[in-house]
């Protein structure tokens, strides 16, 4: 008994946080300015940790993620909008707005396949480019989507883009549950099980092997283009998925939202964390959130300390808060519960 509790402790602890999570929301125990920073914590995690996948597990440098998470949103927005709320633009809802509830992870998950699809295209010239050529490229990349998006008039263009609350608040009346909260939740914790899993996987050690040298890594018989695009593209298609969470949870997109300097809080949390560590990702994730509530009343300044923080965080502790190592590594005694392979 005492060894199948160890094995599921990790779950259990899980679904004891998401219950506890969506029970105090229910219970209206948790204002709406702590919901949406938990919410937005969740969103950050997977930013981070699908950045770190491309920028720490395999040594590339890509500084363009809030691109992807661009894709996501508005695919995901315009898709949900599309089917289950009316719209000035397009008019009646195609499906029964009754059925959001459940469509609404097909919804999420189509907005990070899109943002996938986007990545295999900034994938292919990464196969002759590493280190700045590549940031080159995802900067280009990131400017052209929000310069797309921002020239379509027929989804807001630079006004931007809304109605998802309209599906939010009709998966609340479905079920009177605060289905935002539970979505983000469960979404955060898919994508950090799928990066896990990923890592421990043959493709993750291909990935480990292109970080140490490329060119040996080909002598070994890795297929480096094809281990190099799975990455880009789970790594960008997790950022989509972010992008649509982000989306439903304010209810209005902007290409604004998803300029550089979105990409570079993406960045410090990454080198916060440490290259190349998924719980280091996942602490800084909740550590810069937290950072940037307290910095909201600098307002325009707060994009300066940001990347003054960056500029630090490179000169004193490059190696970032965990380094390269997991919980694990520094408490072991976690391994009784869960291992990071």
């Amino acid at each position: 008994m005492k060894s199948l509790l160890q094995r599921y402790s990790v779950q259990l602890i899980l679904i004891t946080l998401g219950g506890l999570i969506t029970y105090l929301a229910y219970e209206e125990a948790i204002g709406l300015y702590t919901l949406s920073v938990l919410m937005f914590m969740g969103v950050n995690i997977i930013l981070s940790t699908s950045l770190n996948l491309v920028n720490g597990n395999m040594g590339e440098f890509s500084c363009g993620h809030a691109g992807f998470m661009c894709v996501g949103a508005y695919v995901s927005s315009i898709l949900g909008v599309l089917l289950f709320a009316k719209d000035k633009v397009f008019g009646a809802p195609l499906i029964n707005p009754d059925l959001a509830l459940y469509f609404f992870p097909l919804i999420i998950l189509t907005g990070g396949a899109a943002a996938a699809i986007t990545g295999l295209l900034v994938a292919l010239p990464s196969y002759k480019t590493r280190g700045d050529y590549l940031a080159i490229i995802t900067i280009a990349a990131n400017y052209i989507i929000i310069s797309l998006i921002e020239n379509l008039g027929v989804i807001g263009g630079s006004r931007g883009f809304m109605g998802m609350k309209t599906v939010v608040n009709t998966m609340n009346d479905t079920f009177d549950l605060p289905w935002m909260v539970i979505w983000v939740f469960i979404f955060t914790v898919g994508c950090v099980w799928a990066l896990r899993r990923y890592n421990s996987s043959t493709f993750g050690k291909g990935v480990s092997a292109i970080c140490q040298d490329e060119v040996a890594a080909e002598i070994m018989s890795v297929n480096t283009n094809k281990i190099k695009t799975i990455t880009f593209m789970l790594s960008s298609g997790l950022a989509g998925i972010a992008g649509g969470l982000f989306a439903y949870i304010i209810g209005y997109v902007n290409p604004g939202s998803f300029n550089i300097l979105k990409s570079t809080e993406v960045l410090v949390m990454v080198y916060l964390g440490g290259m190349a560590s998924l719980s280091g990702a996942v602490l800084s994730a909740i550590l810069f959130t937290i950072l940037l509530e307290l910095l909201r009343p600098l307002q325009i300044i707060k994009w300066v300390v940001i990347p003054l923080l960056l500029i630090i965080l490179m000169q004193f502790r490059p190696e970032g808060i965990m380094g390269n190592r997991e919980l694990s590594d520094l408490f072991p005694k976690l391994k009784r519960f869960y291992r990071f392979k």
